[in-house]
């Protein structure tokens, strides 16, 4: 069977299809479960195949992206339950890969500057200027900031604001973690080293630390940016972890390790909402 995934916003589904002499067959629903099948049959398999291709047209314009099947790997030894039997997962595309114009980069560079400047100001203004500003990378195609002299500074400067000292002006991480989330995975690499040099004693160091240590267990940076931006956030949570989780559960126990395991290699910080966040995902 083909298959195609969808994940964008809170909705993170997958789609499969194949022909069957005259029978049209497809498995569908939420990433991380079995999913329905139905099956449509057609008087010839040329009814079938046309209504075959027509779907997958559909499917295509409605933006979502072919996966290549892989076959089932054996597990580790000392895998157990449902992923001792658990086929290795490809990881939906997190953006779609495009080649944004220079009007598209220049508006991102607009957005990222506008809420540098509003940082520190009244929250219902950087929050609704830090989802402007996550549309606008949204755009660009999962650009690395750092490739553009123009927006390379602005990204980091904002990127530096989540450590800021106590009494700075200082960018929410859930904020931070959402433009993130747009751009190239390498820019998540580069911001959690510059997490890590910030001065001690800055409020926000406690839960960017969380992050860093999750993002060094797993060891594999997109994985560990997916983690980092449902971990500060919650937004459709129980529904994100469970499309995110078949794929951290398959990366932990492929390395020798466990959800369990990893989890225990995490600590709070003293951060309450995140120890609440990281007691759910054994849930």
């Amino acid at each position: 069977m083909r298959r195609f995934e969808f994940v964008e916003g809170t909705s993170a589904k997958f789609w499969m299809a194949e022909v069957e002499g005259n029978t049209f067959i497809v498995v569908y629903g939420r990433l991380g479960t079995e999913g329905q099948r139905k099956e449509k049959a057609f008087p010839d398999e040329a009814g079938a195949r046309r209504e075959y291709e027509r779907k997958v047209a559909e499917k295509l314009r409605e933006g979502y992206h072919e996966v290549s099947a892989e076959a089932p790997q054996e597990a580790p030894k000392n895998a157990k339950g449902a992923a001792a039997a658990s086929p290795k997962l490809t990881l939906p595309p997190r953006v779609r890969a495009g080649s944004p114009t220079a009007g598209q980069v220049s508006a991102a560079v607009e957005a990222l500057t506008r809420l540098d400047t509003l940082v520190g100001g009244r929250s219902w203004r950087v929050a609704l200027q830090a989802r402007r500003a996550r549309r606008a990378l949204r755009a660009l195609g999962g650009l690395d900031p750092s490739s553009h002299s123009a927006m390379g500074p602005v990204f980091s400067s904002l990127m530096a604001k989540v450590v800021a000292p106590k009494g700075q002006p200082r960018l929410p991480l859930w904020a931070a973690m959402e433009l993130l989330a747009e751009v190239e995975v390498s820019a998540f690499v580069r911001t959690l080293e510059q997490w890590k040099r910030a001065p001690a004693g800055a409020p926000a160091m406690a839960a960017t630390g969380v992050l860093a240590r999750q993002a060094e267990a797993l060891g594999e940076p997109e994985l560990a940016l997916r983690m980092g931006t449902l971990l500060t956030s919650d937004e459709a949570w129980d529904k994100r972890w469970s499309a995110l989780r078949p794929h951290v559960e398959g990366h932990l126990v492929a390395g020798g390790s466990s959800l369990p395991a990893w989890l225990r290699s995490l600590d709070a910080g003293g951060d309450s909402r995140l120890a609440e966040r990281l007691s759910r995902l054994g849930a």
